[in-house]
């Protein structure tokens, strides 16, 4: 549910974005065009939640067919892919999908501006949402299995609603609101989560295959914390990796994982000004 919350939100995000992008243009060039992108936003987001849905009911499909014996085993791989998995879309994947957006976005822009535009305006702005359904889809396709088909769709449409607010209060005070910074913290969330499904998932590992507990391993169990079967609980273990069980070795695994993450991408990023500067 968490990981689904994260995910829908950052890409529904850019979907008002998109919407609002071409309802500026709009506006500012007197086209008379908000009907058509109206309906077209509203078309685009009911055929993603249509495509998501269809993903997760086929998890809660496949969470029936496993046994209990292989359920284990089978969560601690999906949970150690989801965990490099989700790294890889949200910082390279996705590069190059946004990247082939963006000159998408360019010359429908183009073509606004000269006036030309009706039905495939509405169709193109249909699909460029409808592609940010997909990668959605994609992206939480393994981490849905772990939860049941209302949780995941919870958690889409809290992230939907949280969207499409944070969308708003920008097209409200855009000069208050920085969304370089709302994508920046939810890379940071995106990281942290990451590094909590890969150490929830090696834990399990270990423990179903090898009888090798890294909870016991300088452990400071947290005792007081609620059971992870509680709300509270499953966000604290799904979310940031802690539980009552918690110990020294699964938090240096996260960091491991988190200063892998910092070396392969996000320092990579601050290279070219470093460069720069020294020309």
């Amino acid at each position: 549910m968490f990981a689904t919350f994260v995910i829908a939100f950052r890409e529904f995000l850019e979907v008002f974005l998109i919407i609002g992008l071409f309802w500026g243009v709009s506006k500012k060039l007197t086209l008379k065009k908000e009907k058509e992108i109206a309906l077209a936003g509203g078309v685009g987001i009911i055929l993603s939640l249509i495509l998501i849905s269809c993903t997760y009911i086929f998890g809660d499909y496949a969470r029936t067919v496993l046994t209990e014996r292989n359920a284990d085993a089978l969560e601690s791989y999906l949970l150690m892919f989801s965990g490099v998995f989700i790294i890889y879309v949200v910082f390279s994947l996705h590069k190059i999908l946004n990247e082939k957006s963006h000159k998408v976005l360019i010359k429908t822009k183009e073509k606004m501006q000269q006036n030309v535009f009706d039905f495939s305006l509405f169709l193109t702005i249909v699909f460029l949402i409808v592609r940010e359904g997909f990668e959605i889809a994609l992206f939480t396709a393994t981490t849905s299995l772990f939860a049941s088909f209302i949780q995941n769709f919870i958690g889409l449409i809290l992230g939907l609603g949280v969207a499409s607010l944070v969308g708003f209060l920008t097209s409200v005070a855009y000069r208050k609101i920085s969304i370089k910074k709302v994508f920046q913290f939810t890379e940071y969330f995106i990281i942290l989560l990451g590094a909590s499904l890969f150490q929830t998932g090696l834990t399990t590992f270990l423990d179903t295959h090898f009888n090798i507990s890294l909870s016991d391993l300088v452990s400071f169990h947290l005792s007081f914390l609620p059971n992870e079967d509680t709300f509270i609980g499953g966000f604290l273990q799904n979310f940031l990796g802690v539980d009552s069980e918690f110990s020294l070795v699964r938090l240096g695994v996260m960091a491991i994982y988190i200063f892998v993450v910092y070396l392969l991408f996000i320092k990579p990023k601050s290279q070219p000004v470093v460069n720069k500067i020294k020309n």
